[in-house]
């Protein structure tokens, strides 16, 4: 079973490359992505392993990426590094992340049609051996269906106010947001102030 994090031959090559680094430091490689054109883009996505990245962590992961890719030049063309979050409707690259973000929205694309169909939207469900479970809408029933993995060719949450509002929390949780770096916050319920 592949991955959803590198899709070209070259992308595994340098996937290669930066995930060890990116490991060492404490973090995962989400995706990468070169983006050639007039000025040549690699993408990075990282993140903590529990999720909530700091933009200073970020900055850590470039400059050693770097300075790895200076030594490997891998690329031969001039490029940009972008190394960022995932984001909060970050894309779902491995099969663990259909388990971690179960009960969630999202969008899915396979390679092939599926019974007519590439795209699929609805709530994940976990996954079951090597299948994605998504329940999706069709008419008044909602049933629940399974996509083999290696069937995917792009997956990714749904901006929605419930996926927002969780991750908040949960970053608040884990003390990766610091309330007293904010002006007071006022809660509206139905429109009117507490």
């Amino acid at each position: 079973m592949s991955d959803l994090i590198a899709k070209t031959a070259l992308d595994k090559r340098l996937a290669d490359i930066v995930t060890p680094v990116i490991e060492d430091m404490g973090f995962e490689l989400v995706r990468l992505r070169l983006m050639s054109g007039k000025n040549a883009l690699l993408q990075i996505m990282a993140d903590r392993p529990d999720g909530g990245i700091e933009v200073d962590e970020l900055a850590r992961i470039s400059t050693d990426l770097s300075a790895v890719l200076d030594v490997e030049d891998p690329i031969s063309e001039e490029y940009t590094l972008e190394v960022s979050s995932p984001g909060i409707d970050r894309p779902l690259t491995r099969i663990k992340d259909f388990d971690v973000w179960a009960d969630y929205e999202a969008r899915i694309e396979t390679e092939e049609l599926i019974d007519g169909q590439r795209r699929f939207k609805g709530w994940l469900r976990g996954t079951e051996d090597d299948e994605v479970l998504i329940e999706i809408e069709q008419g008044k029933e909602t049933p629940t269906i399974g996509l083999k993995f290696d069937w995917l060719s792009d997956a990714k949450l749904i901006l929605t106010d419930e996926l927002i509002r969780d991750v908040l929390k949960n970053r608040k949780d884990k003390g990766q947001i610091d309330e007293t770096q904010f002006d007071e916050v006022k809660t509206l319920i139905d429109g009117e102030e507490d």
